[in-house]
């Protein structure tokens, strides 16, 4: 029997699944007996890969209850979808198409399945990326309070008040989730032996970077997204560029880097070094951040603190 390649598109209340090389396509709704009617039919065929776009969350639960029953699930990014619908001259967009399209894609790509991560890590997933969110509010209402009149400034620090308060809650709620657990304690104590690693960085890495410690180096500079990307033709040498992967991951790993530049001996020495020899002082950061990374993904696959020798 061929093994079949699966896409699904998730929206609020339905699933659109398409199965190739058949064609076969139906629909479920996205509730309990939906999934478990989708789980035993996927179960009853020769299912090679199950493929879902990132769609805001919609499909946590949908990947979380495939993976449950030991479905090979990935979660593809939509961006990378529609580049391939458009290459392949799809310009209608409905369900059933981006399930096809979805469904094509990953039979073209074969992306690799990775775990998905635990009840417990994506609720520190949710709780990090809340604080992200509450930090962006903050940055935006101080820089407002810059451009506004005295009476509308009371309003803003106010609103300042409170989102401070609400900030060091939800810093105590992702204190607590990683103190409360042995596992993550170790990783976090692991992780912070690093110069230039605080509680932010450790804790976004174990919330948004799971795969820590599993992959290669090169795996995970990629999946976070600071992999140079070539870009030559022929004669033709362009610069190098990085992207893709996870942005809050490579934004934290940036701002580590910044601290680590200044702190941590070993990758002050790696940017000193790239600035003498003519690097740009932006791309010499970007090789500090994908060296911190790869460092820290030795120490938690080794089970080991830093060693300023090793590293």
């Amino acid at each position: 029997m061929n093994a079949k390649i699966i896409g699904i598109d998730v929206s609020k209340d339905r699933l659109d699944v398409h199965i190739r090389p058949t064609g076969e396509a139906f629909a479920v709704a996205r509730n309990a007996e939906g999934l478990s009617e989708l789980a035993a039919k996927l179960k009853s065929l020769c299912v090679a890969l199950i493929a879902l776009e990132a769609t805001g969350g919609f499909e946590t639960v949908v990947a979380a209850s495939l993976t449950a029953q030991g479905l090979p699930v990935v979660v593809v990014n939509p961006a990378q979808v529609r580049s391939f619908a458009n290459a392949l001259g799809k310009r209608a967009k409905t369900d059933p198409v981006d399930a096809m399209v979805i469904a094509h894609f990953a039979e073209a790509t074969q992306p690799d399945v990775r775990p998905m991560p635990d009840e417990t890590t994506q609720l520190l997933a949710d709780m990090v990326a809340r604080r992200r969110q509450i930090v962006a509010m903050i940055g935006a209402e101080r820089q407002r309070e810059k451009r506004v009149p005295a009476s509308i400034a009371k309003s803003i620090r106010r609103l300042l008040k409170a989102l401070e308060k609400e900030l060091n809650s939800v810093d105590a709620d992702i204190d607590g989730a990683v103190r409360g657990s042995p596992a993550w304690r170790l990783q976090e104590d692991l992780l912070q032996s690093v110069p230039g690693v605080g509680p932010v960085i450790s804790r976004t890495l174990l919330a948004e970077l799971p795969e820590l410690g599993r992959l290669s180096g090169k795996q995970i500079a990629a999946l976070a997204g600071l992999a140079p990307f070539t870009r030559q033709s022929g004669k033709w040498r362009g610069k190098s560029f990085i992207g893709g992967g996870r942005a809050a991951v490579r934004a934290c790993l940036f701002v580590g880097a910044m601290v680590a530049k200044k702190h941590n001996p070993v990758l002050k020495a790696f940017f000193d070094k790239l600035v003498k020899a003519g690097k740009p002082k932006l791309v010499a950061i970007v090789a500090v951040a994908r060296k911190l990374i790869t460092i820290l993904n030795a120490i938690i696959r080794d089970n080991q603190p830093w060693n300023e020798k090793k590293a």
